[in-house]
């Protein structure tokens, strides 16, 4: 593999040089060490790519392929640190993915490949980096690859894995032809044979001629399955049930919590079981998943043969459903470290077992970067439950994790993952038939693209919310978007009136970012009149102040001066001064914009008493330069420089400054 990097490809030889990436091919069956090779070239190689080793797994647990966004979304994640766009399609992904790589020196690791095509989509266009891809056999049509196939060890080297997995070298030297023999029956395969050494080693008084033996008696005729069946079959009861149900270990990783919730019995026994597995060779410490053990590959189909063997649909659903109920509770413990002493969350947190709960913030934080690929699988996973049986967990499962990315992320490191946990309660949601839920999905992915500048796709999603939300818990049909704007005006008994108010302001808002002011200024009308048909003071309060951005945005200062002089009146019966004062300071700004300085003057000085009231000195300090610059338009220069020295006394006095005054 060494010598191909350096290796003209064939297309290079016949004078079609590549524009893309070499690209190493690991070629062979599941247990053949395939993976640990191309990890031991990646290893040996990465200092010639200074910017470093990217991994990803092609294939999922079950054998199905990993939608290419997602390796693409991951893969710009690993690169960082600017955060992926929420929402982005597959060719966005794959375009921003190659144009990171083309200015880097990557050794991309592509594991268990199962089709050329995803080595072609994620393929860097540049020569600069490498590909390693490792799959069961030839890719046909990817350029300019180089194959090196595994087919196992040679008999002394399999002998040699298999006297140091037993635990004793002599056991294997005192009996050379049996070690043979059993090296023979496993197909000289590295994970068969780390198998029968870990089964070796748990039996330190058995002779190797006695595994020889009983691997020979197994009628399995395949090396890997042969060396499985031996394991296996030598399990007591209780683990034999946790093996099996790691079939279920979402994107096949598995910690003491999980394995206890999958099949029934204490944490403690289930962390003895998995260290069990571990030294059988049964599991593998996981590298990506501090924590976690893993799931060897090439054993998830024996796995899930064991778990249809055994377990009942109905068990498998129960177990499944155990585990997403544990991983909720670790959830919610992991949002609720970082809420205030004597807040409702710590209360709950209080009567959570011990096992659950977090210590600390950084803690929750660590283990909830540790298993988010496998919550995420989780999630995946219940949602795609035949029939809809776990539907409720998924959504809870989900809505937890949200608590807890914005818990523990910022808004823009959490937003891309949230944005496909979104779209997984769409999917719920639209399934049932729940409108409330499918509107609470819609509006939360439509924030996320106006979010993006995707406002095209934010106003579809706000409609379509607007839609589900009139329709309550209810079917209905798709609305023009006059019917849709009569929700301003009317509510049905079974209209989900918060979110229909929400989705009225959304479209408002978005197109107010989109600069269209006459339909901003429409649709926050029909919002405004929503809250005020439900006596949603706040609201309509709030409503007033952005049509009146809106008006003195697009020059209309009499409608301008109408609604913010309408908030001011609101906040002000609500009892809000802050709120109150900042509406009269934007009743100023339109007079000021309209050449009207002695009714600037005369408002400011209003202004300034209510942020007086309200204590805000930031708003005070720019209400005084607002103040100070009218006075100097009246002719009044004296009072004007006052108010200015007023002003940056003020600033200084408590280390603030004023923007955009």
């Amino acid at each position: 593999m060494r010598a191909d990097m350096e290796r003209a490809g064939l297309h290079t030889l016949s004078g079609r040089p590549s524009p893309h990436s070499r690209v190493l091919l690991v070629a062979g069956r599941p247990g053949s060490g395939r993976t640990a090779l191309a990890e031991a070239f990646a290893r040996q190689a990465a200092d010639r790519y200074g910017d470093g080793v990217l991994r990803a797994r092609l294939t999922e647990p079950g054998g199905t392929p990993v939608p290419t966004e997602r390796t693409a979304r991951d893969l710009l994640a690993a690169l960082g640190p600017d955060p992926v766009p929420a929402g982005a399609d597959e060719d966005e992904l794959t375009e921003t993915l190659r144009a990171e790589l083309a200015r880097r020196r990557v050794l991309l690791l592509l594991d268990d490949v199962t089709l050329p095509e995803q080595v072609l989509d994620l393929l860097p266009d540049t020569r600069n980096c490498l590909v390693v891809a490792v799959s069961a056999g030839p890719l046909t049509g990817v350029p300019d690859v180089r194959p090196c196939t595994v087919g196992g060890l040679g008999r002394e080297a399999a002998v040699s894995l298999l006297a140091a997995r037993a635990g004793a070298p002599h056991r294997t030297t005192v009996d050379p032809r049996s070690a043979e023999l059993v090296a023979d029956a496993c197909g000289c395969l590295p994970a068969a044979l780390v198998l029968a050494g870990g089964w070796l080693a748990a039996r330190p008084k058995l002779s190797v001629a006695e595994a020889a033996k009983q691997l020979g008696a197994l009628p399995e005729s395949d090396p890997l399955e042969r060396a499985f069946r031996l394991v296996a079959g030598s399990l007591a009861k209780s683990p034999a049930r946790v093996l099996r149900m790691l079939a279920l270990a979402p994107d096949g990783l598995v910690d003491a919590h999980t394995a206890s919730a999958l099949a029934g019995c204490s944490a403690a026994a289930a962390r003895q079981i998995l260290e069990e597995f571990l030294r059988l060779g049964l599991l593998r410490t996981s590298t990506l998943s501090p924590g976690c053990y893993a799931v060897p590959r090439c054993l998830d189909p024996l796995l899930r043969a064991e778990l249809a063997e055994h377990e009942g649909p109905e068990e498998t659903v129960f177990a499944r459903a155990r585990m997403l109920e544990r991983t909720v509770r670790r959830l919610r413990a992991c949002h609720a470290i970082t809420e205030p002493e004597g807040s409702e969350a710590r209360k709950r947190l209080a009567f959570l077992p011990r096992s659950v709960r977090f210590g600390t913030r950084a803690e929750a934080r660590e283990w909830l970067e540790a298993r988010r690929p496998a919550i995420l699988a989780a999630a995946r996973l219940a949602v795609a439950e035949g029939g809809g049986r776990l539907d409720g967990l998924a959504r809870r499962l989900i809505s937890a994790l949200a608590r807890a990315f914005d818990a523990h992320r910022s808004p823009e490191e959490a937003a891309p993952e949230l944005y496909r946990l979104h779209e997984l309660v769409l999917d719920v949601a639209e399934r049932a038939a729940l409108q409330r839920e499918r509107a609470a999905a819609l509006l939360n992915l439509g924030d996320l693209d106006a979010r993006t500048g995707r406002h095209a796709r934010a106003l579809t999603r706000y409609r379509a919310a607007l839609d589900a939300a009139r329709d309550g818990e209810g079917g209905g049909r798709e609305r023009t978007g006059r019917e849709a704007g009569d929700a301003g005006r009317a509510a049905s008994p079974g209209q989900d009136q918060a979110a229909a108010a929400r989705a009225l302001e959304s479209i408002g808002s978005t197109y107010e970012d989109m600069g269209d002011l006459e339909r901003a200024a429409d649709w926050y009308g029909r919002a405004l009149a929503h809250h005020q048909t439900r006596d949603a003071r706040a609201a309509a309060a709030r409503l007033h102040g952005r049509l009146g951005a809106v008006h003195t945005a697009a020059g209309r200062f009499a409608e301008a001066l109408r609604e913010w002089r309408a908030a001011a009146a609101n906040f002000r019966r609500l009892g809000d001064p802050g709120a109150h004062a900042r509406a009269l300071a934007e009743i100023a700004r339109v007079h000021e914009r309209a050449g009207r300085p002695q009714e600037t003057v005369r408002v400011c000085r209003e202004a300034l008493r209510a942020a007086q009231e309200a204590e805000d000195e930031r708003l005070r300090a720019a209400l005084l330069l607002r103040l100070a610059d009218a006075c100097d338009r009246t002719g009044d220069v004296r009072a004007g420089s006052r108010h200015r020295r007023a002003a940056d006394e003020l600033l200084k006095a408590h280390n603030l400054t004023v923007h955009g005054e």
